[in-house]
């Protein structure tokens, strides 16, 4: 006798196809999650932006503010009354505001010139240097982690015409006794002096670190080629430091443009207004003169000459950079 088995099947199935979700393109628990995230970290980034805002983009925005306003000073405070371009008009038209600009240019391009030449070989010298290098270092940091008015002050009691240490050394070696801070020339360069005495370590420290990077198949590579010592610094080691040598550079340029604290102490400007820097121009017509309008507009056009020089030497740095990588 024949039976007859009856085999149940399953329901039929299903072509394949994207996995369910809100979207067209699914995803959307995880990408919910991302925003889940952005927002909690915004949330908890927030105190830290209003705190930054508070310290730095208002203060800035409110100084231009100034510098466009006519500024009336009243009894407890000042009234701001229309808005004017006179005060960029008179700055731009003064011979002060150029001589200073002039001079910080110079000051600029000569103590960044100096500190990047200086820093460069005393970072050279201590690559090779073996367990002392610690202890050259620790002296090297001494004057560049000095405060800028307590360095100004120390060298101040050496330039010093009456009591100076180098006044008294001038004296033995010319058979006079020069006014080192009294005379424009000699007051300049006392300040490129400290200046570079106080600031050659950070430049030596940034070179260094750059130096360390280097990898030493590099330089075995040259030797193989035969090259020199002179020969492997210029094509070796100098385009391999030129990425960290453009930070040292760029931090150098703002640091020095902005210079006030050593002529301040130093010079107090003198004599005259020799060694009246964009900075100091800015306090003596706003704290001094008592001209808010117009030492805005002093401020404000620093910051634009510091941003613009900043931003060239970037551009030129990448185009050098770029055309070093073609090569």
């Amino acid at each position: 006798m024949t039976s007859s088995a009856t085999v149940s099947r399953g329901p039929a199935p299903q072509p394949a196809g994207p996995p369910a979700g809100p979207g067209p393109s699914g995803g959307g628990p995880a990408r919910m999650s991302r925003r889940r995230r952005a927002r909690t970290g915004w949330f908890f980034a927030s105190p830290a932006l209003i705190v930054i805002a508070a310290v730095t983009v208002f203060p800035v925005l409110f100084s231009v503010l100034l510098s466009f306003a006519d500024v009336r000073l009243e009894y407890g405070g000042f009234r701001l009354l229309s808005l004017t371009g006179d005060h960029y008009a008179a700055v731009l038209s003064s011979p002060e505001w150029r001589y200073a600009l002039v001079f910080t240019f110079g000051f600029t391009a000569v103590t960044v010139l100096l500190e990047l030449v200086l820093g460069t070989a005393v970072a050279l010298v201590l690559e090779r240097l073996g367990a002392a290098r610690g202890w050259v270092l620790a002296v090297l940091l001494l004057p560049w982690a000095l405060i800028n008015v307590v360095a100004a002050q120390l060298w101040g009691y050496l330039f010093n015409g009456t009591y100076g240490g180098l006044t008294w050394l001038f004296e033995q070696i010319l058979g006079r006794q020069p006014d080192i801070l009294g005379q424009p020339a000699s007051a300049m360069g006392a300040m490129v002096v400290v200046d570079v005495w106080k600031t050659t370590p950070f430049v030596a420290i940034v070179v260094l670190a750059g130096l360390m990077l280097i990898p030493g198949d590099v330089y075995e590579a040259a030797e193989i080629d035969g090259a020199g010592a002179w020969t492997t610094f210029w094509k070796v080691t100098l385009p391999q430091l030129r990425p960290i040598m453009a930070i040292a550079v760029l931090f150098r340029i703002l640091q020095a443009f902005g210079i006030f604290d050593l002529p301040f102490v130093l010079t107090q400007g003198g004599p005259g207004t020799a060694t009246e820097s964009l900075a100091m121009l800015g306090y003596k017509t706003l704290f001094q003169n008592l001209d808010i309008g117009r030492g805005a507009a002093v401020a404000t056009t620093t910051a634009i000459i510091v941003i613009s020089c900043c931003l060239l030497f970037l551009r030129v740095f990448k185009t050098q950079a770029d055309e070093g990588g073609r090569a």
